[in-house]
């Protein structure tokens, strides 16, 4: 069986339940393309336009949220006003490095989390973000 990843676009589309629409197929495209990354909604609308493909930054951001929602992405929020599309989607963290706005990615079994409080009645944890904000030290 051909790996999720291996996929066609269009067939990774309908995998994962969503119609693969030329737009749909386009801004894949355009994402999966350079392996795994982070972007923002406006970052992937640059690179759109920049290769001729007709789309508004609503459509982008509409289309980014489904594959979201497919399973396709995951989202990350760095700060309140900055989120992330990541195309890896398996278990792992982040480094964040401020004043260039870059994600990079930690493997997973870099970093052990314990004493975690129990969630509340009727709710399991899904998932464990770390994120980890960097900065040039003052001096280097």
């Amino acid at each position: 069986m051909t790996p999720v990843h291996e996929m066609p676009i269009e067939e990774r589309l309908r995998c994962s339940g969503l119609r693969p629409t030329r737009q749909r197929v386009a801004l894949a495209d355009l994402l999966f393309a350079k392996g795994d990354r982070h972007l923002t909604v406006e970052e992937l609308h640059e690179e759109a336009v920049g290769a001729g493909v007709p789309v508004s930054l609503a459509t982008v951001y509409n289309t980014l949220h489904q594959f979201t929602e497919a399973g396709m992405i995951r989202v990350l929020a760095v700060e309140s006003s900055k989120t992330y599309f990541d195309t890896n989607v398996s278990d792992h963290h982040h480094f964040f490095i401020e004043g260039e706005n870059r994600v990079l990615d930690i493997p997973v079994s870099n970093i052990e989390i314990g004493n975690l409080p129990p969630p509340p009645e009727g709710m399991e944890i899904a998932h464990v973000d770390v994120i980890i904000r960097l900065r040039q030290r003052k001096g280097a």
